[in-house]
C-alpha cells in the first residue's frame, strides 16, 4: 500500500494511502469528534461535526470523507472550527430528550462524549426554544425499542441495515424538522422487513435504539454461539448467576462481531425455569427426581446387560468435541458397539460420503471470509439468509463488490433479491441442473483443461455421461429454460474464482450423494478447488455437527475419519483405550431406529437429540422407542423424546461448561464456562465418563475437557496440533499436523486427500424422487428452517421474543394452488401424507412454486416430520426430508 506524509496539528505523520483524514488522525491518537461515523460503514458526512481545516482550502472539509494527499497540512481544532461544531451540537441538543442519567446509554453515549469535547452554550440552546420532544416510541419489536425523541438523525442505523444487512428496513421519512427514522410507509418495526438482528442497535451512538429489559453485565465471557454451524464469536454478559446479554466478538474472523437475531437475542433459554436440574428415573410409569448416585448406578447396571449389537448411542452436534469423542469412545470401548451416530445423518451425511469419494475430504474447502472475495457465487439448495444469516452477509458483501450471484432454488427465497441469476428448478432435479451446466461449459470449451489434466481422474467417462443432459432434456426435467442455464454456466466458468455454497436442499434426498458429486464435478470442471475464494462449501446446520463428525460419532469411522476397517488404526486406539474394537461398521441413525423396532437393539443412550421431531416418519420413531428395554436420555430440557426415557440425566448447556466447537469451515474454537449449571446438572463429558467408570472402565479418568482434547490430539492426525493454548484467540482450521502448524484455511492446494492425490469426476444419471405426487397426494412438500427458530425448537421456543416473531407453524402455498383448493390465507389446514397428518396455518405466498408447499419443523404442535419420507440415499443413508407427497385440506381444528 502506498504511503503519504502529512502534517496534523503541526505533527508530521506517515499514513497509508488512500485513507481519510479522520482515520489518519485517529490512527495517530488524535481525536476528531463525530456522530455519524462508524468504521464498519461507508462515510456519510451527515453530522458535519468532524470538520477540519486543510491548508490551501478556503472552507472546512469533512474529515471522514476527505482522502489524505501527500504534503497535506491539517488543523483539527481552532476557534472557528470549535464555534461551528458548537452550533451544530446545540441544534441537536435543542430537540434531544435530556434524560441522560436514566438512559441506558449513559456514560456510553457518543453525544455525551462529543459534547464533553466540544462544549455547548446553554443560553444559546434556550434561545432556540428548546422543547421536550414527545414523539411516541416504537416498542413493537420484542427485543429493542426505537425512541425518536433521542434520535440524532446520524443515519447509522439506516446505513447498517443497507450496507451490512442488505435488508433496507429503515429509511429517512419526511423533511426538515419533521425528519425521522422510519420503516416503509411509516409502519411499526415489527411489521416491516426488519430481521431483528440488532446490528442497528449495537451501532446506535445514542439511546435511540436500545435493547429491552437491559441489565448491565458485571463481566463478559468470550465463547462461541450455540446455534448454527457458522460458529460466530460472542461475549456472554454475566450478572450474578445469569446470562443477561450477548454481544458479537469483533475479533473473531468468522463473524467480525456480527450476529443474527438468535445469536444476539435468543439466550433466554439459558436461565429458563424448564431446565433440567436433577436426574429423573421412571418409577411406576412416572419420571421422578432422584440422586446422581441412584441414576448412574441404574444406568450402569442396566446397560451392562446390553453390550455389543444390542446397544446403540446417538451423540449430539450440540455438544462439544470433547463430549462427542467420549460418547463414541464409550460406545465402542465400553459397550463394544459401533452403533454410534448423530444428526449429521439427517443433514450432511452425503457431504461426508460424496466429497470423501471425489476430493478425499467431506468438509468445506475454504474459509467463510473467502466468500466475500469470490467473483462468482453459486448458492444451491441453501436458504442462507434464514439458516446461516451471518454467512449470507458475506454473499451480500461479495455482491456489493461486483460478484455475480447465482441462486438455484425451487422457492423464491430472500437471497433471490440479491441474485443476478435465479435458477428455479423443480424439487429433486439438482443432478440434472448441475450436469446440464457442466454440459454447457464443456460444449463451449470453457472448462479448465490444465487443472483437469494435472489434478483429476475420471474425466472421459464423466464427459460421456453429459450426453444425457442436453438443453431440451434438462429443461424437461428441471423446468429451467436453456438460456438461463447457459447464462449461469458461462458465468461460473468465466468469473473465477467461483465459490459453490450448498446445504440441505442438496443433501436431504434419496439421491443426496449424487447431488453432492454433481457439485464436485462442476467445481473440478471449472478448476475452482484448492485456491483462494473458490471451493466446494457445504454449510453445516448445527453448531458442532462438523466436530461431531470429526470426533468419530459415526458408525464407520474413528476420530479424524480414520477407517474403522483398518486393523493398524484399530490397534492404535485399542492400545490407548485398553479395549478391543470391532472392525465391522455399525448401523446409521436411521437404521438404528429400524433395528430398535425389530428388537435387535434393546438399549439406547440418546444425548442432546429430539428424534420425535427431527426424524422422518415420526410416528414410526415413537413406536420404535416404545420397544426398547432401556432408554437413557441426556439433555438440558425434558424434550418430547426425553420424556419417553427410563432415566433422564440433566446436562449443562454451552454457557456452563468448557470445551471446543468446530464450525462449518473446520475452525476449532474455544467454548468457555460463564455460569454454573442449574441445580445439580453436569457437563456431558462428566456424565459419560462417570457411566463408563461405574461400568468398570479405567480409561475415563478425566478431570477436565482439556485433558480429553490432549487425548484427541494424540490419536487424531488432523487435530494433532490443536491445544487450548493455541486456540485461545481465533481458533485453528484443521488439518493441524503439529503444535507449530498454522492450520489449513484452504484444502487441496497441492494435492487431494485421495490415494493417488487426484480428485475424481463421477458419471451421474438423473434419478427422480422416491415418492411422486398422485391424485390422492397431489402436492410436493419440502421442508426448511425459519430465521427465528432452531432445529426442533427446544431452545428457541423458550425465548419469548422469538415466539412473537414466529409463533406457529405455517404451510406456504402458491396463490393459484390455494384458489384451486378453495383455501385462503390464515386458514387452519390439515396436511396429510402416506405416513400421517398434522395441522398448521396456511400462508398464501408466491415464494413457493405451483404444486409445492413448504413447512419448517420447529413446532411440536405441528410435527412436520410425521409427514416426511424415510426412504434413504443408498450411500449416505440420509432420508428424503426435502421431498414427499401430501394433500392439504381446510380443517376446523384450531392451530
Amino acid at each position: 500500500m502506498a504511503k503519504a506524509k502529512i502534517i496534523i496539528d503541526g505533527a508530521p505523520v506517515e499514513v497509508d494511502s488512500p485513507m481519510t483524514i479522520m482515520d489518519a488522525a485517529r490512527q495517530n491518537g488524535i481525536y476528531i469528534p463525530a456522530l455519524c461515523h462508524h468504521p464498519d460503514l461507508v462515510p456519510s458526512g451527515l453530522c458535519r461535526i468532524c470538520i477540519v481545516r486543510v491548508k490551501g482550502i478556503e472552507k472546512p472539509v469533512v474529515s471522514c470523507k476527505t482522502i489524505v494527499e501527500e504534503g497535506m497540512e491539517v488543523i483539527t481544532d481552532s476557534p472557528g472550527i470549535s464555534s461551528d461544531r458548537q452550533m451544530l451540537l446545540e441544534l441537536i441538543h435543542a430537540s434531544h430528550k435530556q434524560d441522560c442519567t436514566s438512559c441506558i446509554k449513559n456514560n456510553n453515549c457518543q453525544l455525551q462524549e462529543v459534547t464533553a469535547f466540544v462544549g455547548v452554550n446553554e443560553e444559546r440552546i434556550k434561545r432556540m426554544r428548546r422543547q421536550d420532544p414527545d414523539m411516541p416510541d416504537d416498542d413493537s419489536n420484542p427485543f429493542f425499542s426505537l425512541s425518536h425523541n433521542k434520535c440524532i438523525l446520524c443515519g447509522i442505523c439506516i446505513r447498517t441495515c443497507n450496507e451490512i444487512q442488505g435488508v433496507d428496513a429503515l429509511q429517512f421519512a419526511n423533511r426538515g424538522a419533521e425528519t425521522l427514522v422510519s420503516t416503509f410507509l411509516d409502519g411499526r418495526i415489527v411489521d416491516s422487513v426488519c430481521e431483528s438482528c440488532g446490528e442497528c442497535v449495537v451501532r446506535c451512538p445514542v439511546g435511540a435504539l436500545v435493547p429491552k429489559a437491559y441489565r448491565q453485565p458485571s463481566r463478559r465471557v468470550k465463547t462461541i454461539c450455540p446455534y448454527c454451524g457458522v460458529g460466530c464469536g460472542i461475549y456472554l454478559g454475566v450478572r450474578g448467576k445469569e446470562v443477561v446479554s450477548v454481544d458479537g466478538d469483533r475479533s473473531n474472523p468468522v463473524n467480525l462481531g456480527r450476529l443474527c437475531v438468535k445469536g444476539r437475542f435468543g439466550h433466554q433459554w439459558i436461565n429458563h425455569p424448564d431446565r433440567l436440574k436433577t436426574p429423573l428415573i421412571r418409577k411406576n410409569g412416572r419420571l421422578v427426581e432422584t440422586s446422581w448416585d441412584e441414576a448412574l448406578d441404574q444406568v450402569a447396571r442396566r446397560l451392562s446387560r446390553y453390550s455389543g449389537d444390542q446397544f446403540a448411542a446417538f451423540s449430539s452436534a450440540k455438544c462439544t468435541n470433547e463430549e462427542n469423542y467420549l460418547i463414541q469412545k464409550f460406545t465402542r470401548a465400553v459397550m463394544g458397539s459401533n452403533h454410534i451416530d448423530h444428526c449429521a445423518r439427517l443433514c450432511h451425511a452425503p457431504s461426508v460420503a460424496g466429497l470423501a469419494r471425489s476430493l478425499g475430504s467431506g468438509a468445506m474447502t475454504n474459509p467463510v471470509e473467502h466468500i466475500s472475495e469470490a467473483s462468482c457465487i453459486l448458492a444451491i439448495g441453501t436458504n442462507t439468509t434464514e439458516s446461516h444469516p451471518v454467512i449470507a452477509l458475506r454473499i451480500k458483501e461479495a455482491k456489493r463488490k461486483g460478484a455475480t450471484v447465482i441462486v438455484a432454488n425451487p422457492r423464491k427465497i430472500d437471497l433471490c433479491r440479491h441474485a443476478d441469476i435465479w435458477l428455479q428448478h423443480k424439487p429433486g432435479s439438482d443432478v440434472a441442473l448441475l450436469m446440464a451446466i457442466c454440459r454447457v461449459i464443456l460444449d463451449e470449451g470453457l472448462h479448465d483443461t490444465s487443472f483437469i489434466e494435472k489434478r483429476c481422474t475420471g474425466f472421459d467417462a464423466f464427459r460421456e455421461s453429459l450426453e444425457a443432459f442436453g438443453p431440451e432434456e434438462a429443461e424437461r426435467i428441471t423446468g429451467v429454460p436453456p438460456g438461463i442455464i447457459y447464462k449461469a454456466a458461462v458465468c461460473l466458468a468465466t468469473r473465477s474464482p467461483a465459490s459453490i455454497l450448498y446445504a440441505m436442499g442438496i443433501t436431504q434426498h434419496s439421491h443426496g450423494t449424487d447431488n453432492v458429486l454433481a457439485i464436485s464435478n462442476l467445481a473440478l470442471l471449472t478448476g475452482n478447488v484448492g485456491k483462494d475464494f473458490s471451493g466446494v462449501n457445504p454449510l453445516r446446520g448445527q453448531n458442532n455437527v462438523q466436530g461431531a463428525c470429526d470426533m468419530g460419532a459415526l458408525p464407520n469411522t474413528l476420530p479424524g475419519y480414520q477407517k474403522l476397517s483398518d486393523e493398524s488404526i484399530r490397534e492404535k486406539f485399542e492400545a490407548a483405550w485398553s479395549c478391543r474394537l470391532e472392525g465391522v461398521p455399525g448401523l446409521t441413525l436411521t437404521e438404528i431406529i429400524g433395528a430398535v423396532k425389530e428388537k435387535r437393539i434393546r438399549a439406547l443412550y440418546l444425548v442432546g437429540e429430539n428424534s420425535l421431531l427431527s426424524e422422518p416418519d415420526a410416528n414410526h420413531v415413537r413406536k420404535a422407542l416404545g420397544e426398547l428395554d432401556f432408554f437413557v436420555a441426556q439433555d438440558i430440557f425434558l424434550s418430547e423424546t426425553a420424556a419417553l426415557a427410563d432415566v433422564v440425566l440433566p446436562a449443562a448447556g454451552f454457557a456452563e461448561k468448557d470445551g471446543t466447537f468446530t464450525n462449518t469451515e473446520r475452525r476449532v474454537q474455544r467454548v468457555r464456562k460463564a455460569i454454573e449449571p442449574p441445580g445439580s446438572a453436569m457437563p456431558d463429558w462428566w456424565i459419560t465418563s462417570r457411566i463408563a467408570s461405574r461400568m468398570g472402565s479405567g480409561a475415563f479418568q478425566y478431570n477436565s475437557p482439556e485433558e480429553v482434547m490432549k487425548e484427541i490430539a494424540m490419536l487424531t492426525p488432523s487435530y494433532s496440533g490443536v491445544s487450548y493454548e493455541r486456540i485461545e484467540t481465533a481458533g485453528l482450521q484443521w488439518p493441524v499436523s503439529d503444535n507449530k502448524h498454522p492450520g489449513t484455511p484452504v484444502l487441496h492446494t497441492g494435492s487431494f486427500a485421495t490415494p493417488d492425490g487426484r480428485a475424481r469426476f463421477f458419471s451421474l444419471g438423473y434419478k427422480p424422487a422416491s415418492e411422486l405426487p398422485d391424485k390422492d397426494y397431489p402436492l410436493i412438500l419440502t421442508t426448511g428452517r425459519s430465521l427465528y427458530h432452531y432445529h426442533t425448537g427446544t431452545l428457541t421456543r423458550r425465548v419469548d421474543g422469538l415466539n412473537i416473531l414466529k409463533e406457529r407453524e405455517l404451510v406456504e402455498m402458491h396463490p393459484e394452488d390455494a384458489k384451486a383448493y378453495g383455501l385462503k390465507d390464515g386458514d387452519s389446514v390439515n396436511i396429510r401424507s402416506r405416513r400421517g397428518s398434522v395441522y398448521a396455518t396456511l400462508k398464501v405466498s408466491g415464494r413457493s412454486p405451483r404444486g409445492v408447499v413448504s413447512m419448517s419443523f420447529h413446532f411440536a404442535e405441528s410435527p412436520t416430520n410425521v409427514l416426511t419420507s424415510p426412504v434413504l440415499d443408498p450411500v449416505a443413508k440420509i432420508p428424503e426430508l426435502k421431498f414427499c407427497s401430501v394433500s392439504v385440506t381446510r380443517s376446523s381444528a384450531a392451530v
